[in-house]
């Protein structure tokens, strides 16, 4: 399933241990070598500020209802794990980043992304286009396929200025576990310079 970043923020970290909600989303920790989400900063519930991070790879589920997770124990601190602690101080932050195609043409700036919710890849980018551009198209959705070069400050996307089409995507959710959030099926209601490769983080 496709996921907004706009519907990412205050999503809730539902524990299977509790049966409970144990805290929000907050914002996303994003690797620039492969345009990845490896981890959340969580806020609110019970989560202690020293230990605000849940890794992507402990997340049992992603549904409609919020982020299943064992228990609030798999939320650990910032130097608990040693691969998200690297990432974490690359200081990467794609929202607001500037976007230009090879040629140098400004595009606009990144003010979300779409992501899957299988294995948190960032699939599309969505540029807010210049005052001046605005009035043919207000926005652009580039799919990272066009993504040639990421670095602090910018996003290089091939010459072709493509705008591809937001679809909204519905999947059914077969998790291998028992959920106790899931309602009967008839009272369920939807709710520094790298370039991205499709690789893990070793």
């Amino acid at each position: 399933m496709l996921v907004n970043s706009d519907k990412l923020i205050n999503t809730p970290i539902l524990s299977m241990q509790t049966t409970s909600s144990i805290g929000n989303v907050s914002s996303a920790i994003i690797n620039p070598d492969n345009f990845k989400i490896v981890a959340f900063y969580l806020s609110g519930g019970i989560i202690d500020k020293s230990a605000n991070i849940l890794a992507t790879s402990s997340i049992r589920e992603y549904s409609h209802y919020g982020i299943v997770v064992d228990s609030i124990d798999e939320v650990v601190g910032k130097d608990d794990v040693v691969k998200i602690s690297k990432i974490i101080d690359l200081h990467f932050g794609l929202t607001g980043l500037k976007v230009e195609t090879k040629k140098g043409s400004k595009l606009g700036k990144v003010s979300g992304f779409t992501f899957t919710s299988d294995d948190f890849t960032i699939q599309q980018i969505i540029v807010k286009r210049p005052l001046i551009k605005s009035f043919t198209d207000s926005e652009l959705v580039i799919h990272r396929n066009e993504i040639v070069e990421v670095d602090d400050y910018k996003i290089i996307v091939k010459d072709e200025e493509k705008t591809i089409k937001q679809k909204s995507m519905n999947e059914d959710f077969v998790p291998n576990f028992v959920n106790p959030f899931r309602k009967t099926e008839q009272d369920f209601v939807p709710t520094h310079t790298k370039t991205p490769a499709d690789k893990d983080i070793e």
